[in-house]
């Protein structure tokens, strides 16, 4: 069981987003990536009509993207127990089965096999394989530029509901007086109170389509003053999401800003060291030591309370200073109480994929962060790279 189990964790590591130091895991990110771009380029090449002398090959091709895609699909599905290590492991596989990418990941290969089962669909279960352009989203994930949109959109989105609501209520305000004022002059027009809706969209949003216009003076004064109305309402979001940006990257140039270097001491556990055998949470520590890793072989754990250290591992502590000897570049971060990391799970914190926490300490106790995690002011926060220091998963991240 132990041998499956370690097989099944290296095939995790390897299908999730990678590590520099992790070559299958890099070359498995690199290839997914072409598969989704080439499943892409096939899908909109086919519908031209130079394509016609290549659709045996289109169709090779799409056949070996979805069987890479349905390979991938249950092998997450199969490993998902360690993506979710909290529940069980059917748990897991419903969760990641539901979860927005594992929708995604079904739906960009699934359309494929519907005809086999009921051929008298097949035209119709063909248009839903447009839905594998959302395979894009998973280019996405190994891009942390990219996720700067996806964090921005969700601190704003009350603000950007706001706004778009605002932007209702103008439109169908628009689309009522316009009515009264063109209903006469162009009764085949402004037929009811919503048929000025076009009308309202196309004036607001500034695009103007020019299909339907006013003609009575009253109309064409109102339908100038909209136009202008217009710009702001656009320029609404579009104010929320320029700062949006702005305090995204100011967060995170604070972290560097606040956070201290610390130097790191590797100690080599042999068989005569007095912490041989002993748990990490009992270990004499001085205050100004805080364990970051053990070194256990090829592997690389975070310490957590219920370690127990064995001979041959190799612990490194971290203490204060400017550059470690290992190539590890740790920062030390003291949230107080303005941080806005204060109150906020762990996985809902705003910091590069390319960072990890490694622990919390929390009056005088070591805490093994993990998503659900909230962290209070006060904390003392130690973050990492994962390209200096691999992390091994198992120790519950």
């Amino acid at each position: 069981m132990e041998a499956v189990r370690a097989r099944k964790k290296r095939i995790f590591d390897i299908i999730q987003i990678g590590n520099r130091d992790d070559l299958p895991s890099r070359l498995f990110d690199i290839v997914l990536i072409v598969l989704i771009l080439l499943n892409l380029f096939i899908a909109i090449f086919a519908t031209f009509d130079c394509s016609r002398p290549y659709h045996a090959l289109i169709d090779k091709i799409d056949l070996v993207t979805v069987l890479a895609f349905t390979a991938e699909y249950l092998l997450r599905v199969w490993t998902a127990e360690f993506l979710y290590p909290t529940a069980s492991p059917m748990q897991a596989k419903v969760r990641y089965m539901t979860s927005f990418n594992g929708i995604v990941d079904l739906l960009s290969f699934f359309p494929y096999y519907l005809p086999v089962f009921l051929p008298q669909g097949a035209v119709a279960f063909r248009m839903f394989r447009v839905v594998r352009i959302l395979r894009l989203f998973q280019v996405n994930a190994y891009y942390d530029a990219l996720n700067v949109i996806g964090a921005v959109l969700r601190s704003k989105r009350d603000q950007l509901v706001s706004s778009i609501f605002i932007i209702l209520v103008l439109m169908t305000a628009s689309s009522l007086i316009m009515y009264g004022l063109e209903h006469e002059a162009q009764p085949e027009v402004f037929q009811n109170a919503f048929s000025g809706m076009w009308w309202a969209v196309s004036t607001l949003l500034t695009v103007g389509y020019g299909d339907i216009y006013p003609v009575t003076v009253a109309g064409r004064v109102f339908g100038t003053v909209l136009t202008f109305l217009g710009v702001g309402m656009v320029a609404i979001p579009t104010g929320i999401l320029s700062a949006g940006f702005v305090e995204q990257y100011r967060r995170l140039e604070k972290l560097d800003s606040v956070g201290t270097d610390v130097r790191f001491v590797r100690l080599e556990i042999g068989q005569d060291h007095p912490w041989r055998g002993e748990r990490m949470d009992r270990l004499p520590l001085p205050p100004d030591l805080v364990p970051v890793v053990i070194q256990r072989g090829q592997r690389t754990l975070l310490p957590k309370a219920e370690e127990v250290l064995l001979p041959g591992d190799g612990l490194v502590l971290a203490a204060d200073a400017s550059r470690d000897e290992l190539g590890v570049d740790l920062k030390r971060v003291v949230l107080r109480g303005r941080n806005p990391w204060v109150g906020r799970l762990i996985r809902d914190l705003d910091i590069s994929r390319r960072t990890m926490i490694v622990l919390v300490r929390r009056d005088g106790k070591l805490l093994v962060p993990s998503g659900s995690l909230r962290l209070l002011a006060g904390d003392t926060v130690l973050l990492y790279t994962h390209r200096y220091v691999p992390a091994d998963r198992d120790a519950g991240i």
